[in-house]
């Protein structure tokens, strides 16, 4: 256990470590302290700010909403210090937290007692807080107070301190100028050594003015998990206008029988809109059956499709129902319907047109009554025009058409994405880390997303196990320098923060990536399987996807994938 007693003011070199942190980017309009986006506030505008507060809520719930407020401060504060000092000693690790209280401008700490000892969690801290500017703001604002008014200064010593100490700590202040006395003093220790600890505590949870609007929330969250356990939400998720006006489209098509074409990149959620589909058409108790025409062999795809019968060729050692069937009274989603060989296609149209199909190997027709959802990512029309894909299957499938906005053309709906994949995967890894730091969501803001949400899915989880519990996820954490160089496409580059500055010229850029595989001495056969496995990723491990995205043919593909051990869908 350690015991310090200060009597002399904490100087400013004492923490340039922490002033070295902040950056001004004037021209950007933003202000970065390490990761955390910071802002400059007139004490005036925050002052006015509480009074409205308190004269709208009262002042008990008022002191709540400032005192939660510096919570959230003091947690991203205490993961701060640990990365910043981690050779330091306990206790100037602990002492960035009031240093920096100091260096934002809030208050000059003045340390008298701190006795702490992380191994066996003992803590006991007094501390001095001189000019406050809860103080000042009271003092100009409200008057005098009958209780002490350093809200969001002890909503942050709690925070801070408990987070570091890895134990509930709990901070009162004993002493406010702001009520008449002559210091602002605090007091710090474990929660159980406070009598009135859960009357505290009751200040960081949920203000009692909402319960009502809360348990409102449970019921539609109740509502919201039951539709997740039937594999999709509606609409999946999403609140920009491109969004919205696909699922206008989806809305009017929903609720009849037509058939229905999705267009989009790979990785834009095809496949959650078409569950959208299903969900909200009159076959939503049916069965949905999704399949993916370019993973299936072509010589199988049609007993896939619509069923074989024993003996129909070579392996076909039992009947065996089609997807087709299976699906009779509700949907099926084609994905990548490109794929389909002319067989199929034709056997498809005559489903389409008279509800009814013939298993491989069999003469007896069946009826089966399906809804067909078809997507690509490619143009049909195109593939009509080569003779691919039949025109007349064409002009069935295109009935109603509907674009699915690449990740990039809504853009203001990563924030809503990204916390739905949080919450996926602190739960998939048993912990909870704070979220994306402020400058890794500035990246993800800025960067073209190739792969789309199937894309970011990927990075969020990366994220989520790169991080540890209670620290935020970092920029490096979502992208490796590797894999941001290889990402951005050609016209464009990263600027020193990784962030993305589009419109230099292409033969910059293409000198840049260049250069550094010859820099680094990354050899040929490195590069061709890297790239390989980026296709592979990029179509979603579609082997035909990937050898158009590569260039190649599928077969030339497949041998390399085999020859470099990548494992792949047949």
């Amino acid at each position: 256990m350690m015991m310090i007693s200060y009597k002399q003011p904490l100087q400013y070199a004492d923490f340039q470590d922490l002033a070295d942190q902040i950056r001004f980017h004037g021209a950007d309009g933003k202000i970065w302290f390490g990761e955390q986006r910071m802002l400059l506030m007139q004490v005036s505008a925050m002052a006015n700010f509480r009074r409205e507060l308190v004269n709208s809520l009262g002042i008990e719930r008022a002191k709540g909403f400032f005192m939660r407020m510096g919570y959230q401060s003091g947690i991203k504060d205490a993961e701060l210090a640990r990365r910043l000092r981690p050779q330091c000693s306990e206790l100037d690790i602990f002492l960035a937290g009031p240093q920096l209280h100091s260096l934002k401008g809030m208050v000059k700490v003045q340390p008298i007692r701190i006795d702490l000892d992380q191994e066996s969690g003992h803590f006991h801290g007094e501390l001095e807080w001189i000019d406050s500017f809860e103080v000042e703001i009271c003092q100009t604002e409200l008057g005098m107070m009958d209780e002490p008014v350093c809200w969001v200064l002890i909503g942050y010593a709690c925070a801070y301190t408990s987070a570091f100490m890895g134990r509930e700590i709990i901070f009162r202040e004993v002493s406010c100028r702001g009520c008449g006395d002559d210091k602002c003093l605090i007091l710090g220790k474990p929660a159980e050594e406070w009598e009135d600890a859960e009357t505290f505590k009751q200040y960081f949870r949920s203000d009692p003015i909402i319960e009502e609007l809360y348990d409102l929330q449970s019921q539609l969250n109740s509502l919201r998990t039951s539709l997740e356990k039937q594999q999709g939400q509606y609409y999946g998720i999403g609140q920009s206008a491109a969004y919205k006006n696909t699922c206008k489209m989806i809305d009017k098509a929903a609720k009849g029988k037509v058939s229905v074409l999705l267009l989009g990149e790979t990785g834009v959620g095809k496949e959650v809109i078409a569950r959208s589909v299903h969900l909200r058409s009159e076959r939503a108790n049916k069965p949905f059956v999704a399949i993916n025409c370019a993973a299936i062999p072509p010589d199988l795809i049609e007993a896939e499709l619509f069923g074989v019968e024993k003996g129909a060729y070579t392996g076909a050692n039992q009947t065996r129902t089609g997807r087709f069937e299976r699906a009779n009274g509700g949907t099926i989603f084609l994905d990548e319907v490109i794929e389909l060989t002319p067989r199929a296609q034709a056997t498809l149209l005559r489903v389409l047109q008279e509800g009814e199909l013939e298993r491989v190997g069999d003469s007896h027709t069946r009826k089966v009554d399906v809804r067909v959802i078809a997507a690509t990512n490619e143009s049909l029309a195109y593939a009509v025009m080569t003779g691919r894909f039949r025109a007349d299957l064409y002009y069935r499938l295109n009935v109603f058409p509907v674009s699915i906005p690449p990740l990039r053309e809504r853009i203001e709906d990563l924030p809503l994405l990204v916390e739905h994949f949080l919450q996926k995967f602190h739960g998939e890894y048993s912990k909870r880390t704070l979220g994306l730091s402020d400058k890794a969501l500035e990246m993800c803001m800025h960067y073209v997303w190739p792969g789309n949400i199937r894309e970011l899915e990927n990075v969020i989880e990366r994220g989520v196990i790169l991080t540890d519990s209670n620290e935020s996820i970092s920029q490096e954490s979502l992208f490796t320098m590797f894999s941001c160089a290889e990402n951005t496409q050609v016209g464009e580059r990263l600027d020193r923060d990784g962030l993305l500055v589009q419109n230099q010229p292409a033969q910059v850029a293409g000198d840049d990536w260049v250069s550094h595989i010859l820099d680094q001495a990354i050899s040929l056969d490195h590069v061709e399987e890297q790239l390989m496995r980026r296709a592979m990723e990029m179509a979603g491990q579609n082997v035909s996807q990937a050898a158009r995205l590569l260039g190649l043919t599928r077969p030339a593909l497949a041998y390399r994938l085999k020859k470099s051990g990548i494992a792949a869908d047949e």
